[in-house]
């Protein structure tokens, strides 16, 4: 069963490629630093206070460890590395990318079901906002609290140290992470070296322990103590956290590298750690209030916690990576406004920073770590988190398999029940923390969500009464060509949106100097529901019949994670817009721009309306985000009352 038409062509062709060992190291790096440091905290929290009910007894330690196995089993092996991460969009992974999937299957034959599948986009994106907040929090905070178990009466240190780790992690952003990104694989490996060996003698001493890889003890557990292995679940989910992390960094790296580095290195590592932490826990009971740290002989505690907390800036720099990956690409889908987006390496298109995004970040970051304090408080909001992401994941993939390869439902049936079963049941068992901790992923995403729909709708509203005051562009050009126009020597090129309607950037210069540049270039720029636009197929000339001479319209299409230079594709593509003998350098570039003025709307409520005109302001000119030349680019004004 192949779960995507799309991929046939990029998958067949890499099949029988050798797998490159650098990439799988580096996606060691990269993809598995969240799911990498989770034996840090996910077996405390099972047997924390607030899990009071599960007991460090022979029957729960091994129904707990089977239940771990199992749910890393299906959810990580079964579900994203067999089957979804198949389903890429040109070779682009995440969930945006697959509601983009599911859209172009259906824009035309299904429109509400394309509408549904934007919306759980935007539900996908703003929950993967939350998870970033929620993090880079909760996995420094465990790592920092190996202090606790190194020192038997330590200072309360814990967030302060924490915070400052935090705030340093996000004041270098500015500066790049590629010196740094080239370590993050070779130390990745050595922390999952580390971990294995930590559990290993641990089942060497107590291979019985092995017994709980059966799913025998997960099955019996769950029968004999229903309701303790509910409440159970909703910290055993914090052992798959970081799993959507191989489906987003899928275009980086590929499918066969994060295979090969998850079942040779990863998953192996993560059991037999897992595996021995509940040898010990039968050992001695009291190794509960820290599995993790206990493993270790108690020299090696300090030097653990060092390369554990190593290991949870490297997990919590991906995230950051991430958020602001995925925030880009809100923008260039028109979910949020333009922002600041400066590139940090010379070599590395990927390597962006947002400069807003990482401020509000670290802002929330801050007042999560010092509002919970310790990491066991900060689990309750981490599972909720995770859960929603996985059953959304879930089900979008589920919907793309009846629109894209068109799956029968017994195929569906077999690879989606299981596995939505278990995540449905992590959410259910999750959602009773909403009150201690599951509020915080839900306010965050409802947060993200407003703001996102209300710039989409916004902009929406915005262009449809613009197009009203720009009217047609034929229109426009039959009117100019009906009285005498001045020509002047030069190029003038007009960035705007529609094909249909004229630039009011045109009609605004006519008016005022009554005069045209001698070459006129209109440019669409459009954003193509791919990642990546390869250069010479970006820009087209549209059919334009003008009764003013000199004036040319094309568009240019990128992908929306495609760096939008308009002056350096135009100059591409001079001989085919028949500007040879123009100088393209001296151009002149006029934006259309609108001041927005509130009123009671028509199209927004109030508040939304003020929301929208605050984005606005937050928003980057056309002018940065084409990459204009500002000297000779002009801004004309026009009010729009939102």
């Amino acid at each position: 069963m192949q779960p995507t038409q799309d991929a046939d062509d990029t998958q067949s062709a890499g099949a029988k490629a050798p797998i490159k060992p650098a990439l799988a190291l580096a996606a060691l790096g990269i993809v598995f630093g969240d799911i990498g440091t989770s034996p840090l905290y996910a077996m405390q929290v099972v047997f924390s206070a607030d899990h009071n009910s599960v007991q460090p007894n022979a029957d729960h330690v091994y129904g707990i460890i089977s239940l771990v196995a199992w749910s890393i089993t299906i959810v990580v092996s079964y579900k994203y590395v067999l089957f979804v991460l198949r389903a890429d969009h040109r070779g682009e992974g995440g969930i945006l990318a697959l509601a983009t999937l599911i859209r172009r299957h259906t824009v035309d034959s299904r429109p509400k079901l394309a509408a549904a599948a934007a919306i759980a986009g935007v539900l996908g994106a703003s929950l993967f906002f939350g998870d970033s907040v929620i993090t880079p929090a909760m996995s420094v905070l465990s790592a920092i609290e190996g202090l606790n178990v190194a020192f038997p009466a330590p200072p309360n240190l814990v967030v302060p140290i924490a915070l400052g780790i935090l705030i340093a992690l996000f004041v270098v952003q500015k500066h790049g992470t590629n010196a740094v990104g080239r370590a993050f694989g070779p130390i990745m490996l050595l922390w999952f070296a580390t971990i294995f060996a930590m559990g290993l003698p641990w089942i060497i001493r107590d291979p019985s322990i092995l017994l709980a890889l059966s799913p025998f003890y997960a099955a019996k557990f769950l029968i004999a103590e229903p309701l303790i292995g509910f409440i159970a679940l909703g910290a055993i989910v914090l052992s798959v956290t970081g799993a959507e992390a191989l489906y987003a960094d899928v275009g980086h790296f590929g499918r066969r590298p994060i295979s090969a580095a998850w079942f040779f290195v990863v998953m192996p590592a993560l059991i037999v750690c897992y595996l021995g932490q509940g040898a010990m826990i039968l050992s001695d009971p009291q190794t509960i209030d820290n599995p993790f740290f206990r493993l270790a002989p108690e020299w090696s505690v300090i030097p653990l916690t060092i390369l554990a907390t190593i290991a949870t800036v490297i997990a919590s720099q991906s995230v950051i990576s991430g958020t602001y990956s995925v925030a880009r690409q809100a923008v260039r889908l028109g979910y949020l406004p333009n922002l600041t987006v400066l590139h940090t390496s010379k070599t590395t298109a990927g390597q962006i920073y947002l400069p807003l995004v990482n401020w509000v970040l670290l802002v929330a970051v801050v007042a999560v770590v010092a509002g919970f304090g310790k990491s066991t408080a900060l689990a309750e909001a981490y599972g909720l988190a995770v859960t929603a992401t996985l059953v959304l994941t879930t089900l979008l993939f589920a919907t793309y398999a009846v629109v894209g390869p068109r799956w029968r439902w017994w195929q569906i049936a077999l690879v989606v029940a299981p596995v939505l079963w278990l995540e449905l049941s992590f959410l259910v068992a999750g959602s009773v923390k909403i009150f201690s901790g599951g509020w915080l992923p839900l306010l965050i995403a409802v947060f993200a969500i407003t703001i996102m729909t209300t710039w989409q709708r916004g902009r929406q509203s915005i262009t449809a009464r613009r197009r009203t005051l720009e009217g047609s562009l034929h229109d426009v050009l039959r009117e100019l060509a009906s009285q005498p126009i001045n020509r002047i020597p030069g190029t003038a090129v007009y960035p705007h949106g529609p094909t249909s309607t004229a630039p009011l950037a045109l009609r605004v210069h006519h008016r005022l100097y009554g005069s045209l540049f001698e070459h006129i270039v209109i440019v669409r720029v459009a954003t193509a529901e791919v990642p990546h636009v390869e250069p010479g197929h970006r820009l087209t000339v549209d059919p334009l019949k003008s009764p003013v001479s000199g004036i040319t319209h094309v568009t240019i299409h990128f992908g929306f994670t495609d760096e939008r230079d308009v002056p350096a594709e135009l100059d591409a593509a001079r001989d085919r817009l028949g500007l040879c003998g123009a100088d393209l350098d001296e151009a002149s570039y006029f934006l259309s721009s609108i001041d927005l003025q509130p009123k009671d709307a028509r199209g927004l409520a109030k508040w939304r309306a003020n929301i929208f005109i605050i984005l606005s302001k937050l928003s980057v000119s056309p002018a940065r985000s084409f990459h204009l030349p500002l000297p000779r680019t002009v801004e004309l004004r026009t009010a729009v009352v939102v």
